[in-house]
């Protein structure tokens, strides 16, 4: 089957500006193909604020979101694979949605996985 990542990421984006809020991305930085500003970077890290109002031309593929975007008054192409999204929520409430990291090779199984009934969930809830 297809990742969900994808499908979450657009049904939370939905989701958050259906109820009058500002949806913001918590991206890993040090994931092949991420291109964001790397000034507002933080410990591999970046919050992008991806509001209609913020961002211009945006596409919430499969593989990459992608948009335009004005930072310290300069527009640029973001790009940021899907896997690389660890988080979407909304500013005001911080309700949304975490993503387990790839790069974290201390990775539970599955939801679902009969493996081992101890294991944590891949996605929390944010409240």
């Amino acid at each position: 089957m297809t990742s969900s990542r994808p499908y979450l990421i657009r049904a939370l984006y939905q989701w958050i500006n259906d109820n009058g809020l500002t949806p913001y991305m918590l991206v890993n930085t040090g994931m092949e193909g991420v291109q964001v500003p790397r000034q507002h970077v933080q410990d591999g890290k970046i919050v992008l604020n991806i509001a209609s109002r913020a961002v211009q031309e945006l596409d919430m593929g499969n593989e990459e979101v992608i948009f335009s975007a004005r930072f310290s008054g300069v527009s640029m192409i973001v790009r940021v694979p899907v896997l690389s999204v660890l988080s979407i929520y909304a500013m005001e409430s911080g309700e949304g949605m975490v993503f387990s990291d790839p790069d974290d090779h201390d990775e539970p199984p599955p939801v679902g996985d009969s493996s081992d009934k101890s294991s944590k969930p891949r996605l929390h809830v944010i409240k």
